[in-house]
C-alpha cells in the first residue's frame, strides 16, 4: 500500500465515538456481577458556570432520554438509579490517543476528528479488507473489541463523512450519493452556535436542502462571509483535505494476517518480506532509503515501532534486515508479541536520490561504503546517541563552530569551509573544551610569546603566527572578551595554538590559554 496521492477519486472514513468512557470508568463500570450494559446508567458529570451538567452519556442512559449538557439535578430526577462520575476530559484524551494509534493499521493518513472522533483518508487501502464494506466492518468491530460504541461513515469528502456520522444515517456512501445524503441532514450539521441554529429553525430552514435551494448571498449577509464555504463543505461540494497526525511516508508496505503471529522466525520472514517488497517500490522511483520504519500493530491494540537508519541511501534489503537484527538484538524494552501480532507495515519516512551503480568485476565494496555500513551496524546496535559525528555550526567563536549530531541525522544547512590544501591548517585537529590556562613570557605586551608553561613542561617558541583577532558574541553576553590567536612553534617542532583573553586596553591583566595541538 502506497500513501501517495493518486488521480482516483478520495474516500475519507468518518469515525465517531459517542461514548467515550476512560479506562478509569471502563473498571469502574466492570466492577460487580452484572455487566457493564445490564447496569444502571452512567453519566460523566462536570461543573459548568456553577451548575453540574452532563458531559456524556452512555448508550443504556440516551436510551433514558439523557442527553449531554442536561443538569445533573434533572438527569437524577428522570432516572434515580443514575450513576454519576466525574468528567477526566484528560483521560478520554489519552484513550483517544491510543486508539488513534491503534486505527494507524487501516492507513498513514489518520487524524484526531475532535469532538470524539477520528478520520482517516482511504483512498487506496479499502482492498486490503476486502473492499469498503469489509473496511467499515473491520474498523467496527476493532472499536468494539476496544469497549468503545462507534458510527462510521464512508464519503468522498472529509466534511460530507462527518455530517452523515454525528448527524446523519452513518453508513457506506457511494459516489454520487453523498450530497443527496447530506441535503436531508439537519441544520445542526453545520456546527453553528446555538444561536445561529436557532435563527434558522425560526426561520423555517431546518434541514440542509432548505438553505442549498436558497441564494448564497442574504445567507451570508445575515450569518457570516464563511457561511456559504461552510455549506458548501458539509456539501460536499468542496474539499478540504486532513492534516494526518503522522505525516505520511512516500513508500509504505503492509502485511496483514488472518491469524496473528508471535514466533520470532515469523516475524523475521514477514520483516524480510516487507524489505523486499520496499526496496522493490523504492528502485522503481530511483530512490534509496535512509530511515526505515517498522510498525508492529499487537492484537490488543498496542503498537511497537522500531526504527532503522543508513548513512546512505539503500535499496538492500538484506543490510537493512542484518539491521532490524541488531537493533532489535539491543532492544533495552524487547518486543514482545503478547498475544500476537495481526499486522506488520513497513515505511520509508526517510528517501533520497539514488542512481544505479555500476558493481565492479570483483565485486569489492568500496571503502566508504564499508565504512558507512559500519556506522549503520554500530548505530543499530548501541542507538543514535552513541554514534557521533561533527556537523559545522554558523559561529565565529571555534569552540562553537562545529557541533556534535547523531551520524545518521539529517545533513544541516551549513557546509564545511572549503579550504586550499596548500595552505597551513587555520584550526587545530585536536581543540580543548575548555582552552587550558598557561604561563606566558611576552618580548612586548601585544606580541607572541616566547616561552609559556604547560603542564608544569616550559616550550620555547622558535615560530610564530597571528594575531588572528576574533570577537567576543556581544549579544549573547556583552561581557565577552577579544581574543587574539596565535599559531606557534617550539624547538622541538612542536605547534600550538595559542590565543590571548582581553586587550590591555580591555583589561589590567589579559590572560594566556591553549586551546588547541595541530598534528
Amino acid at each position: 500500500m502506497s500513501s501517495e496521492p493518486s488521480a482516483r477519486t478520495r474516500r475519507y472514513l468518518a469515525v465517531w465515538f459517542p461514548w467515550l468512557p476512560s479506562d478509569r470508568l471502563r473498571r469502574q463500570a466492570r466492577e460487580g456481577d452484572a455487566p457493564p450494559e445490564d447496569g444502571p446508567p452512567v453519566v460523566l458529570a462536570e461543573k459548568i458556570k456553577g451548575a453540574l451538567r452532563l458531559a456524556a452519556v452512555d448508550p443504556a442512559a440516551t436510551l433514558a432520554g439523557l442527553t449531554p449538557g442536561l443538569t445533573l439535578a434533572d438527569a437524577q430526577a428522570r432516572t434515580p438509579t443514575l450513576r454519576v462520575v466525574g468528567h477526566r476530559p484528560d483521560l478520554d484524551d489519552a484513550l483517544l490517543a491510543r486508539v488513534l494509534e491503534d486505527f494507524g493499521r487501516f492507513t498513514p493518513m489518520i487524524a484526531l476528528d475532535p469532538p470524539q472522533g477520528l478520520m482517516l483518508d482511504v483512498t487506496g487501502c479499502a482492498h486490503l479488507f476486502g473492499g469498503e464494506a469489509g473496511l467499515m466492518q473491520t474498523v467496527q468491530t476493532r472499536a468494539k473489541r476496544v469497549g468503545l460504541q462507534s458510527r462510521l461513515a464512508l464519503a468522498g469528502t472529509p466534511q460530507v463523512a462527518r455530517a452523515l456520522a454525528r448527524f446523519g444515517p452513518a453508513g457506506l456512501f457511494e459516489l454520487g450519493q453523498e450530497r443527496a445524503a447530506a441535503r436531508a441532514l439537519p441544520v445542526a450539521a453545520l456546527e453553528l452556535s446555538e444561536k445561529d441554529e436557532e435563527a434558522l429553525r425560526r426561520a423555517g430552514l431546518k434541514r440542509l436542502a432548505d438553505l442549498d435551494d436558497r441564494p448564497r448571498a442574504p445567507l451570508a449577509a445575515r450569518f457570516g462571509a464563511d457561511f456559504p464555504a461552510r455549506l458548501a463543505r458539509v456539501l460536499g461540494d468542496e474539499d478540504v483535505r486532513i492534516t494526518p497526525h503522522r505525516p505520511p511516508a512516500p513508500v509504505v508496505v503492509d502485511r496483514i494476517f488472518f491469524e496473528p503471529i508471535s514466533a520470532p522466525e515469523d516475524i523475521e520472514r514477514v520483516l524480510s518480506d516487507l524489505l523486499i517488497e520496499t526496496m522493490d517500490q523504492l528502485d522503481q522511483r530511483g530512490l534509496g532509503g535512509r530511515a526505515f520504519e517498522a510498525g508492529f500493530y499487537r492484537v490488543d491494540g498496542e503498537v511497537r515501532r522500531i526504527i532503522v537508519r543508513t548513512g546512505r541511501p539503500t535499496r538492500d534489503a538484506p543490510a537493512t534486515l542484518r539491521l532490524y537484527r541488531e537493533r532489535m538484538a539491543a532492544l533495552s524494552h524487547p518486543l514482545d508479541p503478547g498475544f500476537g501480532f495481526d499486522q506488520m507495515r513497513m515505511s520509508v519516512p526517510w528517501t533520497q536520490i539514488l542512481a544505479p551503480a555500476q558493481q565492479g568485476l570483483e565485486r569489492e565494496t568500496p571503502v566508504e561504503e564499508a565504512f558507512s555500513r559500519l556506522i549503520d551496524r554500530l548505530t543499530a546496535r548501541l542507538g543514535p546517541d552513541a554514534v557521533l559525528r561533527f556537523e559545522p555550526f554558523a559561529s565565529h567563536i571555534p569552540e562553537r563552530a562545529a557541533r556534535l549530531v547523531p551520524a545518521s541525522a539529517r545533513p544541516g544547512g551549513e557546509p564545511w569551509p572549503d579550504l586550499d590544501p596548500d595552505d597551513p591548517p587555520l584550526r587545530p585537529l585536536q581543540m580543548f573544551d575548555p582552552p587550558q590556562p598557561v604561563e606566558t613570557l611576552a618580548e612586548v605586551p601585544d606580541g607572541y610569546p616566547l616561552k609559556f608553561r604547560w603542564r608544569r613542561v616550559l616550550h620555547e617558541v622558535t615560530r610564530a603566527e597571528g594575531p588572528e583577532r576574533i570577537g567576543g558574541e556581544w549579544w549573547r553576553a556583552p561581557d565577552q572578551r577579544t581574543r587574539d590567536y596565535y599559531r606557534v612553534e617550539d624547538r622541538d617542532g612542536r605547534r600550538f595554538w595559542l590565543f590571548r583573553q582581553g586587550l590591555y586596553d580591555e583589561t589590567p591583566e589579559p590572560r594566556w590559554f591553549i586551546h588547541g595541538l595541530f598534528a
